[in-house]
Parts: structure tokens; C-alpha cells; sequence
């Protein structure tokens, strides 16, 4: 008996050698980075929307833009889909406004992933020709507003390749629906040419120079 131990004792030290050698951990696999697809303004508004009714149950859209971000790139131009958009609702009942982000990214500064909600602010209702209105009236998403005013400004893009599209809806005096302004630029303040799409119909209202 003792005979047989003498054996077995060196051969199971190694065994044992040799399962310590094998990886108890296995590879952790790599992920794949996740991707981040533009969405369209109406899309986005939506879910900015529902953020925006927890916080006040009469919340009116005044204004929604589209954000160009480093982080991840603008969609197609006919897509009528970017990476970030920002709006502002406007609340009777509290006399207050508040600002909301939609990301499909982190970004810099104090751009979030999803919806984030910026802080509120005084609102004593509306000034100059600006005025909030329900999110009934956006009928027509971002997408539909580029086609109808391509259309329009197909001579100018051909002239100008590159430029980037920026979206801009809010409601005028001077029209009696909220309209989608299809910007070639990076703002309303640096673009000179750009489309009015009504947001209800879908119609085109004029070209601004």
C-alpha cells in the first residue's frame, strides 16, 4: 500500500502542475463600439417632449435646432437626420422656459447622451415675432422639409458643395404654422441662403437671401 502512495503522490503534483497552467479566466471579448445614428427633428422632439411634460404639463414648443457636433458626424443631407438637437418649451402656468439637449452621443461640455434638461428661466410669454405653439403642428419631420427645399435650393447647394444643413423650427408672425427653416450653414446667423417648409403641410413658404 505505502508502494502504490510513492507512485501516485509525484503523479498527481503533476497533475496538478500541469492544470495550474491553464488560464482560469477567459478572454474577455471585445465589444464592438457602439453606433451612433443621427436622428431626425421630429424624432427628437418627441422624446425632448415627453422630458419636458414631467416638468410641466403645458410645456409648448418655442423653438427646436440642430447641434453639429466632433463627436459623431451630421447624417446625409436628405436624411434630415443629425447626431444632436436642442429645444426650448415655454410653460403659461409656471411663467417659465427650459432648454433640452438629444444627443446620440456624449459629447463636450454639457452634452449628454439622451435627453438632458437644462435649467429653467423666467418666461413673461412672447416677444417680438416669436411665439411658442403645440407639438401638434409638427406634422412634417426634417427629412420631408430638406426634400421641399432642395428643390428650391438645388442651384445654390450645386454652387456651394459642402455646406453643412442646420435645422431651425419655430413659429412667426408671419406665417400662420411653425415651419422648419433648412439652413446651408452653421447658423441662422452666418447662413446666407435658407428654406421655409411649413411644418403642418409640408408646403414650401418662401427663400431667404
Amino acid at each position: 500500500m505505502r508502494k502504490t502512495c510513492r507512485f501516485l503522490v509525484p503523479a498527481l503534483i503533476v497533475l496538478m502542475a500541469g492544470c495550474s497552467d491553464t488560464p482560469t479566466t477567459k478572454t474577455a471579448e471585445k465589444k464592438e463600439p457602439e453606433k451612433a445614428e443621427p436622428i431626425t427633428g421630429q424624432t427628437a422632439l418627441y422624446r425632448m417632449y415627453q422630458s419636458a411634460r414631467t416638468w410641466a404639463m403645458d410645456a409648448q414648443v418655442l423653438k427646436l435646432t440642430s447641434l453639429h457636433i466632433t463627436e459623431a458626424p451630421d447624417g446625409p443631407p436628405a436624411s434630415g437626420a443629425e447626431p444632436a438637437w436642442m429645444a426650448t418649451f415655454v410653460s403659461a402656468s409656471k411663467s417659465e422656459q427650459r432648454s433640452y439637449t438629444y444627443s446620440v452621443v456624449e459629447g463636450q461640455g454639457n452634452m449628454h447622451k439622451g435627453v438632458f434638461a437644462g435649467s429653467s428661466e423666467s418666461w413673461s410669454g412672447p416677444r417680438g415675432v416669436n411665439g411658442p405653439f403645440l407639438i401638434a403642428a409638427v406634422k412634417v419631420d426634417s427629412d420631408a422639409a430638406y426634400k421641399t427645399a432642395f428643390e428650391k435650393g438645388a442651384d445654390y447647394d450645386k454652387r456651394n458643395p459642402g455646406k453643412p444643413i442646420t435645422y431651425l423650427l419655430e413659429k412667426t408672425t408671419k406665417h400662420p404654422d411653425p415651419a422648419w427653416r433648412v439652413l446651408w450653414g452653421e447658423n441662422a446667423q452666418s447662413s446666407n441662403f435658407s428654406v421655409l417648409v411649413d411644418s403642418s403641410t409640408g408646403a414650401y413658404l418662401e427663400t431667404v437671401h
